[in-house]
């Protein structure tokens, strides 16, 4: 069994029309901050049920059920979610948790430390600097969580 995630972060309200096939068969949604427009969460929505936090972008909007930071369990896995690692003050160990998620930096991470994976899908909006522009992929099994990076065009 596995069940698959699609990630996106740093939308700062531009949803590229490719996001929705490349997330079409996900179980569900993560979006790690700076949304940008509420409209960016109901289309993401349609596709699949979706948890997200806010980023420093965020406050300007109304999101009535978006926090700062949120935990989500899935296939026996603790998710972390937060739009800036530099808040993030939980010690991964003692609560369990087996995979950060964050934005902010726009800039695609992936690394183990000390057995958390930590993830950044980089900005799906508007391009900043000379960064990519991309979102990820995550999908979890009995064995293993698995990631990796989907670079779109501008």
């Amino acid at each position: 069994m596995h069940y698959t995630i699609g990630v996106i972060s740093d939308t700062h309200g531009l949803l590229r029309p490719e996001i929705f096939s490349i997330f079409a068969k996900v179980d569900l949604i993560i979006h790690a901050g700076d949304i940008g427009r509420p409209e960016v969460l109901s289309d993401l929505e349609a596709v699949a049920p979706i948890k997200a936090v806010l980023g420093n972008v965020d406050s300007r909007y109304d999101f009535p059920r978006v926090k700062l930071a949120e935990t989500v369990d899935v296939m026996g896995r603790r998710i972390y979610v937060i739009h800036n690692r530099h808040q993030f003050t939980a010690n991964p160990a003692s609560q369990k948790i087996d995979l950060v998620i964050f934005g902010h930096s726009h800039q695609p991470y992936h690394e183990r430390e000390n057995g958390i994976l930590y993830f950044n899908p980089g900005s799906a909006g508007p391009r900043r600097f000379s960064y990519p522009i991309a979102v990820g992929m995550i999908t979890l099994t009995d064995e293993s969580i698995e990631a990796k990076h989907i670079y779109l065009k501008d």
